[in-house]
C-alpha cells in the first residue's frame, strides 16, 4: 500500500524563458488579436451574452448574433484578471500555486479510447479505466493535477460527465481540471458536487478543488453552453480555463503568425466576457494552436515544429499580458510508444522546459489524444521529470565545484570511495523506464523494451496504491447529486 503523500507533487520551475518573438512582433500580435475582435467580433448563439455585451456598449449585432470589442473595452477587462492564485487540491498540502515561477503537468485529456493494460489492445474505455488511471496519476509525483484521462463511454446520456467527476474524486486528493458541466444544469450539478467535497459555499470560494474548462468553437464562435457554465463556474468561484484550439488551414490561417494571432483573439475575447459576467474572476488562458495535415485534412499527428513555435509564441505573449496559461506537452501522434512517440515527447518537453506556461497538459496521450496509454502516462512523467531536474539547476558552490577532492585523489585514481562522491551521488538524475542492462542481460530478461516495463509498473501501482477514501456519507451524497441531475437532464446532450 503506497498512500500519497502531499509533498510528492513535483513542479517545473520556470527557470528558462526562452523568447521565441521579439517585442515589435508580441505587440504586433497583440495589436492584431485586438484588430479580429474590433473588426470581425465573434459570434455566439446565448442571447444573454448578446444583451450584456450591448449593455456594456460593446457593439453588438443582434440580428446577425454578432459582437465586435472595442480594444479598450478588451484591454481593461483583461487588467481584471489576478495573476496569482492557488488551485487546491482535497488537502492544502495539494495545492497548486499559480505563481509564475513554476509549472505543473497533467495527463492528457478524455480520450474516447485507452490502452488495455492487460492485453495490450486499444478498446473504448469506461469509468472504471477512469477511476484506475485517475489513481496512478494520482501515485506520481510528477503529475500536479488531473485531467480526465479518459471518457467514460459506458455512461451515456446527458449527464456522463458527472460519472467521470463523480469516479476522480474517488481516486484522487489532487486539484481536478474538467470540461464536465457545459451546460447550465450539468454545470450546476458539478458545482454542488465540489461544494460538497470542499465542505460549503464559502470553503469552495476559498479552495476551489476543480477548474472548469470553456472552449471557444474556432474560429470565433461562443455556443450558449459554454458561456452558462462560465457564469455557473465564475459565481462559485470556480477558476475558468478559457481554452481556444484553432487548426491552421482549417479553423484560423495557414500561416503561423495568423494561428497565433487567431488564438490570442479568441482568449482575449473570453477574457472579456468572463471578466464582465464575474470581473476579477480567476482565470487561465490555454493556447492549443495546431496545424492541419495537407495530406488527410486531419489533425497533423506527425506535428513538431510549426505547432511547438506557435504554442511557445502564445506562452510568451499570454506571460507579457501578464495572464497564467496553459499549453501543451506530450500528446504524440503515435500509435504505441515507441520512436515517433519518443521523439515527438522529447521535443515537446524541451519546448516546455524554455517555455512553460503554468499548467501542462498531454502525458499519457497517443494518437493525438485519441487513445491513453498508462505506460505512456510513465514514460512521458520519466521525461517531465529529467526536464525538471534540468531546470532545477545545479550547485556550484565550493563544496561541489569540489577542488579539496580533486586536489586529495589526484592524477590517475579515482573517487568511488571518496566521501565527497557518497554526499552528492544520488543528486544525479537517474532513469527507471530507460534500460541500463548490459546486452547480454537485457537478452536473458527476453529483450524487454520500455513500454513493457512501464505498463508492469502501472498494473502494479494501479493494483497497490490507495487514495485516503471520501466519507460515506460524501460519497453517498455526490452519488445522489449525479442520480438528480440524470432523473432531470434535458434531451440535449453534454459536452461530455
Amino acid at each position: 500500500m503506497t498512500i500519497a503523500t502531499p509533498q510528492s507533487i513535483r513542479s517545473l520551475p520556470r527557470t528558462f524563458q526562452v523568447n521565441v518573438l521579439t517585442p515589435d512582433q508580441v505587440a504586433r500580435i497583440h495589436a492584431s488579436a485586438l484588430a479580429i475582435l474590433e473588426r470581425t467580433g465573434v459570434a455566439t448563439t446565448s442571447d444573454r451574452l448578446l444583451r450584456l455585451m450591448a449593455d456594456h456598449g460593446q457593439d453588438v449585432d443582434f440580428e446577425q448574433r454578432r459582437i465586435r470589442f472595442a480594444p479598450e473595452f478588451v484591454e481593461g477587462r483583461r487588467t481584471l484578471a489576478p495573476r496569482h492564485f492557488t488551485l487546491a487540491g482535497r488537502h492544502p498540502d495539494r495545492d497548486l500555486a499559480i505563481d509564475g515561477v513554476q509549472a505543473y503537468l497533467s495527463p492528457d485529456g478524455c480520450a474516447p479510447q485507452t490502452i488495455d493494460l492487460e492485453t495490450g489492445k486499444r478498446r473504448a474505455s469506461t469509468k472504471a479505466d477512469l477511476g484506475a488511471l485517475t489513481r496512478l496519476a494520482d501515485a506520481l509525483p510528477e503529475i500536479g493535477f488531473l485531467w480526465r484521462s479518459v471518457a467514460a463511454t459506458d455512461k451515456q446520456g446527458p449527464v456522463h460527465s458527472l460519472h467521470e467527476v463523480e469516479v476522480q474524486f474517488h481516486n484522487t486528493t489532487k486539484h481536478m481540471q474538467t470540461g464536465a458541466g457545459a451546460h447550465a444544469d450539468s454545470s450546476r450539478s458539478v458545482v454542488e458536487m465540489c461544494r460538497a467535497v470542499a465542505g460549503g459555499t464559502e470553503e469552495l470560494r476559498a479552495r476551489p478543488n476543480l477548474s472548469s474548462i470553456q472552449c471557444i468553437i474556432s474560429p470565433l464562435f461562443w455556443d450558449e453552453g459554454p458561456i452558462d457554465a462560465i457564469t455557473i463556474y465564475a459565481e462559485a468561484g470556480i477558476p475558468i480555463s478559457l481554452t481556444s484550439m484553432p487548426l491552421a488551414c482549417a479553423t484560423a490561417p495557414s500561416t503561423v503568425s495568423g494561428l497565433i494571432a487567431l488564438t490570442i483573439a479568441e482568449l482575449l475575447s473570453g477574457l472579456a466576457i468572463l471578466h464582465t459576467i464575474a470581473p476579477g474572476a480567476k482565470a487561465i488562458c490555454a493556447a492549443y494552436p495546431s496545424t492541419m495535415d495537407l495530406y488527410s485534412g486531419a489533425l497533423n499527428l506527425a506535428a513538431a515544429p510549426d505547432d511547438a513555435f506557435a504554442v511557445m509564441a502564445c506562452t510568451q505573449i499570454l506571460r507579457e499580458l501578464g495572464m497564467p496559461s496553459g499549453g501543451t506537452i506530450f500528446g504524440s501522434g503515435a500509435k504505441r510508444s515507441n520512436w515517433q512517440a519518443g521523439a515527438q515527447s522529447a521535443l515537446s518537453t524541451v519546448k516546455s522546459a524554455f517555455a512553460p506556461p503554468d499548467l501542462m497538459s498531454g502525458a499519457g496521450g497517443l494518437y493525438s489524444s485519441n487513445v491513453f496509454s498508462a505506460a505512456q502516462l510513465l514514460l512521458d512523467c520519466e521525461l517531465f521529470g529529467a526536464t525538471a531536474r534540468w531546470a532545477e539547476g545545479y550547485g556550484f558552490d565550493d563544496e561541489r565545484i569540489g577542488i579539496g577532492v580533486v586536489d586529495e585523489v589526484g592524477p590517475a585514481e579515482h573517487y568511488l570511495g571518496e566521501q565527497h562522491t557518497l554526499d552528492h551521488m544520488r543528486e544525479l538524475w537517474r532513469s527507471t523506464f530507460m534500460d541500463r542492462s548490459s546486452w547480454e542481460d537485457w537478452q536473458k530478461a527476453g529483450e524487454p523494451d520500455p513500454e513493457e516495463v512501464a505498463f508492469a509498473e502501472a498494473r502494479r501501482i494501479i493494483a497497490e496504491h490507495e487514495v485516503e477514501p471520501l466519507e460515506d456519507d460524501l460519497s453517498r451524497e455526490l452519488s445522489r447529486i449525479v442520480a438528480a441531475c440524470e432523473a432531470d437532464a434535458p434531451a440535449h446532450a453534454d459536452d461530455g
